[in-house]
């Protein structure tokens, strides 16, 4: 591994920090001069100090800082407490081997600096990027979670925890769809096609771990065994005989029609825009407006790319409380499809988004949800011992707890489908237009 204390960024050609120790010497003079360069601090006003340098610990890559600094003129606008995100972690080369993740959330950083930008994301400061070393850096604004009228963070699949469950992803699908609709109707800055063209592999993490139709049936056999054993821990629903062999007869059948799912999911342009790939809402913050409705930002923009909205809808509901898919699905929907259109995209009916949804979360399920959830629950020592999946083991391992709801979402999401009518759809299918 090639270290480098400071490297030349090729977006704003400024001089950057590869770590944390680099940037403590730089110090308010590389600040100021940083902010200068990406025009977040006038020129006539400086940073003259930091007063607190934080290391924190979190995410799957970079090292990551909270630091809190004072300008020469104290302007309404200018935020003191900053959060500042590393590509680089020269101590662990997994975390390391992630850096190239950062040069899109850089560039749409930068974007997002837009006086006109249709949804709320971090006020970026400073993002910059060399991609020869894969060295990079993003200064934003530090969320001041649970204070100035802002909710607490909300962790990854603990929202039964949370009141109002429904209105957080209403909010979360409106954001989804206005940036998604604004950037389909042309409103965003024409950046969006030079650095986040579409690109059907970048994102599809099913390419890195095929399975033929006989290993999905091994898995659906494996998938038995467990519940069998651990029936506390999932819905009876997924878990009935019955259930278990509809699965067992129509998820290698689905497997087999791979190449035609991905022909469906890539051959739509008009539902392929600008998303969020992973708004769970652990990558969100909450606040009401001056009506009393729930608003909300989203951060976290590693992948950022063109994708078909239904990889959003799943990145953003697969980790939801499962009464939100029984219950709610088709009205949320709803509310995406009206605001996608009312920013400009192509006129979409919710029958097929739901389609698209299923497919997608159906393709990824059967690939990574049968069995990651299974081998990180067989690690828990006292798994015999578990009630429910809302036991303290798994409320306070967050891989457990998201690996199991996620997995059981997509199985009640098969379970609720006519799947057999989502086959015959694949395997007639010629090609032409839905």
């Amino acid at each position: 591994m090639e270290k480098y204390d400071w490297v030349t960024g090729n977006f704003l050609e400024a001089e950057i920090p590869a770590h944390s120790d680099a940037l403590r010497a730089g110090g308010a003079d590389f600040l100021t001069a940083a902010f200068h360069r990406a025009g977040s601090l006038c020129r006539n006003n400086r940073v003259t100090e930091i007063t607190q340098f934080t290391e924190i610990s979190g995410g799957s890559t970079g090292r990551k800082l909270l630091i809190s600094v004072q300008y020469e003129k104290h302007q309404p606008h200018l935020h003191q407490d900053l959060f500042i995100k590393f590509s680089r972690d020269y101590d662990s080369p997994a975390r390391d081997a992630a850096r190239t993740q950062m040069a899109l959330e850089v560039q749409f950083a930068l974007l997002s600096m837009s006086p006109d930008f249709p949804i709320d994301v971090p006020v970026c400061y400073f993002a910059d990027y060399h991609h020869d070393s894969g060295t990079g850096i993003l200064v934003t604004q530090c969320i001041p979670y649970g204070k100035q009228g802002f909710e607490d963070h909300h962790p990854k699949a603990l929202d039964y925890r949370i009141e109002n469950q429904l209105e957080h992803y209403q909010a979360l699908l409106l954001s989804l769809a206005r940036l998604a609709g604004c950037h389909k109707a042309g409103n965003l800055d024409e950046a969006v096609e030079r650095y986040f063209s579409f690109d059907p592999c970048r994102l599809d993490v099913s390419r890195h771990k095929q399975s033929t139709p006989e290993q999905i049936r091994e898995k659906v056999r494996d998938y038995a065994e467990f519940v069998a054993i651990y029936p506390t821990l999932f819905p009876e629903n997924i878990r009935s005989e019955a259930f278990l062999l509809r699965l067992a007869e129509e998820a290698p059948r689905f497997q087999s029609q791979l190449e035609k799912i991905n022909s469906v999911l890539h051959s739509t342009p008009e539902m392929v825009a600008l998303c969020h790939w992973n708004a769970h809402i652990d990558n969100a913050w909450f606040w009401r407006n001056d009506d009393n409705q729930l608003e909300c930002g989203l951060l976290d923009w590693g992948n950022v790319s063109q994708m078909n909205v239904a990889m959003a809808l799943w990145g953003c509901l697969s980790a939801a409380e499962t009464f939100i898919w029984n219950e709610h699905l088709d009205d949320l929907l709803a509310l995406f499809k009206n605001e996608f259109e009312r920013c400009g995209g192509a006129a979409i009916s919710v029958q097929d988004l739901k389609l698209y949804l299923i497919l997608y979360a159906c393709k990824m399920g059967l690939v990574w949800m049968l069995d990651m959830p299974l081998v990180t629950l067989s690690k828990i020592r006292e798994l015999p011992q578990l009630s429910c999946r809302f036991d303290p083991l798994i409320e306070t391992n967050e891989h457990a707890r998201a690996q199991i709801l996620i997995m059981s979402n997509f199985l009640n999401l098969w379970h609720k489908s006519d799947m057999g009518a989502v086959i015959r759809f694949l395997e007639a299918y010629d090609g032409a237009d839905l």
